[in-house]
């Protein structure tokens, strides 16, 4: 099986919730799911499955940046037989229009990472998600009353530049935000025809240096969360 994740075979659900830190997929655990079991340990990247309104669904960590969210997608992907994968995590906003705690439900992620490339011999510099999550996300935010912004993101693999400037890439493409994973995921369920969505809470304002605080994260995250569990019970568990 997997060299990076311990869980055995069936014991991770065909489809998974991924935030990037292995304690925030703990919280979500131990706080929105039930009859939950850890399943998997392996360099401390936690990975627990239980249920959530009677459906079966696993949580897990992706850690931070395209290499290692694409090591965990691919193998879930194809080691563990997962048929869907739902990003969330936090973003940085390039547009003054947004505010913090907005959620972004990612259209395309756009970057300028050799990854897709090294891995499959893709020569993109943008993958759209993939199958029918997307539109479940934000058809599942209308009915249960939230607001959800949908749009291209730009898929660093910097996070400390020298530049003030935005990148070109996301400037030229109009992206909404930043952040680290969405790219690899998109690219690895492309080649692996499943699919993916990715689900960004705004904790950052780039051009206004706003931020959410420490202590502000865990109420910000809940929102994505819930709308990441809700979406999760109406996604098919088959490709497409």
């Amino acid at each position: 099986m997997s060299i990076h994740i311990n869980a055995n075979p069936g014991d991770i659900a065909p489809i998974v919730l991924l935030p990037g830190d292995p304690l925030r997929a703990k919280h979500i655990a131990d706080n929105m799911m039930t009859d939950v079991k850890q399943v998997s340990n392996t360099r401390n990247i936690l990975f627990f499955t239980g249920q959530y309104k009677n459906t079966r669904l696993s949580i897990g960590a992706s850690g931070m940046g395209i290499p290692s969210m694409g090591i965990y997608s691919y193998e879930l992907y194809t080691q563990y037989n997962v048929e869907c994968i739902v990003r969330i995590g936090t973003c940085g906003a390039y547009l003054t229009s947004l505010n913090l705690y907005d959620l972004i439900n990612v259209e395309t992620a756009f970057s300028e990472s050799t990854y897709a490339r090294c891995a499959f011999n893709y020569t993109e510099d943008h993958f759209r998600n993939q199958g029918k999550a997307f539109g479940i996300i934000n058809d599942t935010a209308k009915q249960i009353g939230m607001n959800v912004h949908s749009g291209p993101v730009h898929s660093g693999d910097a996070f400390y530049t020298s530049s003030k400037a935005l990148p070109k890439i996301a400037v030229t493409n109009k992206c909404l935000a930043a952040e680290m994973e969405a790219f690899a995921l998109f690219a690895n369920a492309r080649y692996c025809n499943k699919m993916a969505a990715a689900l960004l809470t705004v904790s950052d304002i780039i051009p206004d240096r706003k931020m959410i605080s420490p202590d502000e994260r865990e109420r910000s995250l809940h929102q994505m969360a819930t709308l990441g569990l809700e979406a999760c019970v109406r996604i098919p568990s088959q490709p497409g």
